[in-house]
């Protein structure tokens, strides 16, 4: 399943205040992340995206996102346990006027899905295969 998000940020998005996207979601696995940044960006609108005060993405810290007719778009295997399934962007930019539309999309599916089989399972699985 994937969650879209979408949000157009103005003047008042500061980088000491950038606009706080709550992105309500669910329990499993972030397995696909996509963030498009529009046309006319220029690399001046920023993404950061929060666990609770955890910078998750980009994983270097106090770094951020950016682009200009692009989308960054990356594999993750993040899993968000039930009761904990709201995920913040931080965005913000340095543009006067003109501004893009930022859309964040995220992919989940079931821990299940996504492994099967745990750890131990596969030990367990391949030491039967000895014989």
């Amino acid at each position: 399943m994937f969650f879209a998000f979408s949000y157009t940020p103005d003047a008042g998005d500061t980088e000491a205040n950038p606009h706080k996207l709550k992105m309500h979601l669910t329990a499993g696995v972030i397995h696909q992340v996509d963030v498009l940044f529009q046309s006319g960006c220029n690399h001046e609108t920023f993404v950061q995206v929060f666990d609770d005060n955890f910078q998750v993405w980009p994983l270097n810290r106090g770094e951020k996102l950016r682009g200009d007719a692009t989308v960054v778009s990356f594999r993750e295997f993040y899993e968000l346990q039930q009761g904990n399934t709201i995920l913040t962007a931080h965005i913000w930019t340095t543009l006067a006027a003109d501004f893009g539309e930022i859309i964040i999309q995220i992919g989940m599916l079931p821990k299940k899905v996504l492994q099967p089989l745990s750890f131990n399972e596969l030990l367990a699985a391949a030491a039967g295969m000895e014989s």
